[in-house]
């Protein structure tokens, strides 16, 4: 009797799947997704605007706007790629997030002293005011983004603990004692 047919399934190791270019979108979905995209997006766009600027009264600012505005699109792009491929497994869950947590913030803050500084210093060309713009734009997101996620970091760690721990007996009392209290 040939088994063949019955067996032939479940007894060949099977090539796991394979993700074109290793992209997938299941650690970042939702409301992260929207806002990672955006914070590139809006970045990008500010990075274009201020490639436009053809002169240029006091060009410091947008020098410093120029150096920012580029290292924000860059480092949210490498975040959002980390995100999306295998390299979210290499380096870990916590590791991700982590860098995550503490590149946002900075990246926000920088993007907002660029483009108050871009903004001050500007001749007042339209394509210099749509780069202060988007700057703030993008600053706005990445701060939603840090707000979210210290609010979402505060919700968990009161869900998980318990609101008035004093009152609770110590479990070092209440190991020794019988479960059930003894009347004499």
């Amino acid at each position: 009797m040939d088994n063949r047919a019955v067996y032939n399934e479940t007894t060949e190791p099977q090539e796991p799947r394979r993700r074109p270019f290793g992209c997938t979108l299941r650690h970042l979905w939702g409301w992260r997704l929207a806002v990672k995209v955006v914070q590139t997006i809006f970045s990008f766009v500010a990075v274009v605007c201020e490639e436009i600027v053809d002169n240029c009264l006091t060009c410091s600012g947008l020098y410093f706007f120029e150096f920012i505005s580029c290292s924000a699109f860059l480092l949210s792009l490498l975040i959002l790629c980390v995100y999306c491929t295998d390299l979210y497994e290499s380096l870990g869950k916590d590791k991700v997030q982590k860098l995550n947590f503490w590149a946002v913030p900075v990246i926000g803050a920088s993007f907002l002293v660029a483009s108050i500084v871009f903004s001050a210093t500007s001749s007042g060309y339209a394509v210099e005011s749509a780069a202060c713009a988007f700057g703030f734009l993008a600053s706005f997101a990445f701060a939603a983004e840090f707000g979210t996620e210290c609010y979402l970091r505060r919700k968990q760690n009161i869900g998980g603990h318990t609101q008035n721990p004093r009152n609770i007996p110590s479990a070092k009392k209440s190991e020794n004692q019988p479960l059930n209290k003894q009347r004499r």
